[in-house]
């Protein structure tokens, strides 16, 4: 059977989506685009089995082809810092500085979620990064009712890393198979260093991977001396880092993420994409709040451009990304043997056509409007729903009112 991508995923092979199954599936005439170890077109086909990526190459046997023709297929882009349940809050404070989205979204609104708007609030969120083509999100939530938070992902079907900073709720929470565990610190920054001491080992008596905001001076030093650097550790902005906070996270391997979006319009500060790649950090892009900014990575790495080429910028938005958050075994690239995490991006829209170089293309030019088919571990995903639209609604108009 051949499917035209313009079928899918309504005339999508029901069989495709039965995990039980091991199918194997083709996807040929697409423009196939890697990542690693640096963006490129390759040549051939790609094959999914069971999920994953079998092969790239000619003459590959499957049970289906889907025919993308006129499609760029790449690794599903990874957004490495997102707070999702901000989603109901959609550009609530587009014009905020930092001190008032602090004051109002985290002081005022925040304690105000319940339990069902947090789901409401997270299942939307993750079908808004779906639609944008990001399949994989890190989901920095600093609200109450985490069990609730992750059931809204999970429902979404994206794949996601789930921080939250309560350190005695993570032992407890149970994660599907396509959701790992985090842990989201405050400290050394937004509260003590003796609790973040004690954070930092219940994450790592677990196995989770950590993440902080941090701006300005001392913060790294701080986690430095208490011992709490590491490859396990990812720092959100870093504006106005010190060159001495740089190379200790180099030499610890700390990864970190920018938001240069978010970063220009609150006045954080100029992002620091170039001195970060100048000291040898792994850097992942996020767009943070969609409070402020749009929920879409494209426009998050046109905001990264001044601080590095098309082809870095579309590796951060990708296998850098997934390498920050510490997935980038499992994602990121067409590698095979990786999940089948994978955008489908047109090329003959007015917005994309003609296409001159894939790359500049997809870094210079695409938008949530030109992703034609977004798969998680090698299933079409739905990224929209009239139920989960309404819920959104329904609590942003209370919060709001």
């Amino acid at each position: 059977m051949v499917l035209s991508l313009d079928a899918l995923p309504d005339s999508f092979p029901k069989s495709f989506l039965e995990r039980n199954l091991v199918v194997r599936t083709l996807i040929t005439n697409a423009t196939l685009l890697d990542t690693d170890p640096e963006p490129r077109v390759v040549e051939g086909d790609l094959l999914i089995e069971d999920g994953r990526i079998a092969a790239v190459g000619r003459d590959l046997a499957a049970d289906h082809v889907v025919d993308a023709e006129r499609a760029i297929v790449m690794p599903g882009l990874v957004d490495a810092h997102r707070h999702v349940w901000q989603s109901v809050l959609r550009s609530l404070n587009p014009d905020s500085t930092l001190g008032e989205y602090l004051d109002l979204v985290l002081g005022r609104l925040a304690p105000s979620f319940t339990e069902d708007d947090v789901h409401a609030a997270n299942h939307w969120g993750a079908l808004d990064a779906l639609d944008a083509g990001i399949t994989t999100v890190y989901d920095w939530s600093h609200v109450p009712h985490p069990e609730a938070a992750l059931d809204g992902l999970a429902r979404a079907g994206v794949r996601a890393v789930f921080a939250h900073p309560d350190r005695e709720a993570l032992p407890r929470l149970r994660p599907p198979a396509h959701i790992a565990l985090a842990l989201a610190a405050t400290g050394p920054v937004y509260g003590p260093v003796e609790e973040a001491v004690q954070d930092w080992k219940t994450a790592r008596e677990l196995g989770l991977h950590i993440s902080l905001h941090a701006t300005g001076t001392g913060a790294v030093e701080s986690m430095h001396r208490h011992g709490l650097l590491g490859p396990d550790v990812m720092v959100v902005h870093g504006n106005g880092f010190t060159d001495e906070a740089l190379r200790l996270m180099a030499e610890a391997g700390a990864t970190a993420t920018v938001t240069p979006a978010v970063e220009a319009q609150m006045g954080h500060g100029a992002p620091e994409t170039a001195r970060f790649r100048a000291h040898g950090i792994t850097t992942g892009l996020g767009v943070d709040t969609v409070v402020t900014v749009p929920g879409d990575l494209f426009s998050v790495m046109r905001a990264a451009l001044p601080g590095a080429p098309a082809a870095e910028v579309l590796k951060m938005a990708t296998i850098e990304g997934a390498r920050a958050i510490g997935l980038d075994r499992e994602i990121g690239s067409l590698t095979p043997g990786k999940h089948a995490d994978l955008v489908m991006i047109s090329t003959d829209t007015p917005g994309m056509a003609p296409v001159t170089d894939p790359v500049r293309a997809v870094v210079g030019s695409a938008g949530r409007g030109d992703v034609r088919a977004v798969l998680v571990a090698g299933r079409v995903v739905e990224t929209t729903s009239k139920t989960a639209r309404e819920r959104a609604e329904r609590v942003r108009a209370r919060l709001t009112a």
